[in-house]
């Protein structure tokens, strides 16, 4: 199977948007890049060939493809559709310059460790707004059997026998509640042990669940006991099979965000008003934000304007962590003072300081972000230094007087493989000086 080779690391192209401009339409929504990322992880055990289609054409899952292939497993990607088919020999290290690129390098590593017994890899990176923690991912791989040497700079985990006892972990943290990662990380050791293994306090979020159907249809057992705990019985032989990706809940959200700053409306295509998690619906409905379902699809719109609210961010279905900075800049044009308590990321805060470049009455202490409104804002040249930051800036941009600049694309196509495009179709005025190959 041919390999794909990596694009560019940096996107040097510049956004020019010009505020003031009504979004109005329809979009589609692309495949969801979390979900994505943890079934490349999961292909990683099937012995059988396996199809993902629906996967989103960005940076990261691409990064992702690559460390599959550098590490023994064949892989193709082709528009949307991902294809693996199983490793003849396993090279248990990610390398580097792939791995710091993304947040589950960790996720990726416990696949490997599971196939190979053995992986390297380097601490994950991806976002500029705070350190990856792996503590949780490390205590399920020793939980599992492994023997673990831990640098500043890498990991190196070894199996010394390949059969390994059932375990126990734990995956909840102790700052915010049960870690997506580190959930996904223990299923994916546990798939392979005879036995049945235990996590305790594991995430739902649809990152866990889907990945968890993935290898339930795979011959693995999975038993939920609610958020308590989550029982896996591991197989030597996993099927594979062809699957298809979710759409992105936090593509969807922030198209809501970028059509209703405007005063516009948005039908998100093929995305029903379920995909939403509930903390967000009512987040949004308290902000003045109607979703509603239509031909199979959400109409997205803000009738009576923004409205200045108090939330928090929270695990699913709590109001996720990776739409609290588009809603920031959406909050910019809401009467009166809102807050937001970061409760996930407390130093998620990047989008705050090029907010104000904007003119935005934004303030940050500690986990609370302040928002006075509404603000008249004016355009802004401003730089993004991680995927959800953009964003906020692009919906910043849509609602100021004036053409705004905007760099820092590369990470816009970390996870969203054609917002700008969908922004243009539905109406905003931008440019783009350099397209990249």
């Amino acid at each position: 199977m041919d390999q794909t080779p990596l694009p560019p690391i940096t996107d040097d192209r510049t956004v020019h948007i010009t505020g003031g401009h009504r979004l109005e339409g329809a979009v589609p929504v692309q495949g969801s890049k979390n979900i994505a990322l943890h079934l490349y992880a999961a292909a990683l055990l099937a012995d059988e060939p396996l199809t993902l289609t629906g996967t989103p054409e960005i940076l990261d899952t691409l990064v992702c493809a690559e460390i599959l292939n550098h590490t023994g497993t064949p892989t193709k990607v082709i528009g949307d559709r991902f294809e693996t088919v199983p490793a003849a020999a396993w090279y248990p290290v990610i390398p580097d310059q792939l791995g710091r690129r993304i947040r589950i390098t960790a996720v990726m590593a416990a696949a490997l460790l599971a196939r190979a017994g053995q992986v390297t890899f380097p601490l994950p990176g991806g976002d500029a707004f705070c350190r990856r923690l792996i503590d949780r991912h490390l205590a399920a791989m020793e939980a599992a059997g492994a023997t673990l040497a831990v640098t500043g700079t890498h990991v190196k985990a070894r199996i010394a026998s390949w059969d390994s006892a059932p375990f126990t972990t734990d995956a909840a943290t102790r700052s915010w509640g049960p870690s997506l990662g580190a959930t996904v990380t223990a299923m994916l050791l546990a798939a392979r042990i005879r036995g049945t293994s235990t996590i305790l306090n594991p995430s739902v979020e649809p990152e866990v669940m889907v990945t968890a159907s993935v290898l339930a249809a795979g011959g693995v057992g999975l038993t939920w006991k609610g958020t308590a705990a989550l029982h896996v019985t591991g197989t030597d032989r996993i099927t594979g099979g062809a699957f298809q990706v979710p759409p992105d809940r936090l593509e969807a959200a922030t198209l809501a965000l970028a059509a209703t700053i405007t005063g516009g409306t948005v039908h998100l295509d093929d995305f029903p008003t379920s995909e939403f998690p509930t903390g967000l619906v009512a987040v949004f409905a308290d902000a003045g934000i109607e979703l509603t379902s239509v031909n199979g699809g959400t109409l997205a719109r803000c009738p009576t304007g923004p409205r200045a609210l108090h939330m928090v961010t929270g695990p699913h279905p709590a109001f996720p962590t990776d739409v609290q900075p588009q809603l920031t800049a959406f909050l910019t044009q809401a009467p009166g003072g809102s807050q937001i308590e970061e409760r996930v990321y407390t130093e998620r805060g990047t989008h705050v300081g090029p907010l104000r470049a904007f003119g935005a009455a934004v303030n940050v202490d500690g986990s609370v972000i302040t928002v006075r409104g509404p603000a008249a804002l004016v355009a802004a040249d401003v730089v993004g230094e991680d995927i959800r930051a953009v964003t906020a800036m692009l919906i910043a941009a849509l609602a100021a007087e004036g053409t705004s600049t905007i760099r820092g694309m590369y990470h816009l196509r970390r996870g969203y493989g054609g917002l700008l495009p969908k922004l243009a179709s539905l109406g905003a005025r931008l440019i783009i000086d350099q397209e990249m190959p």
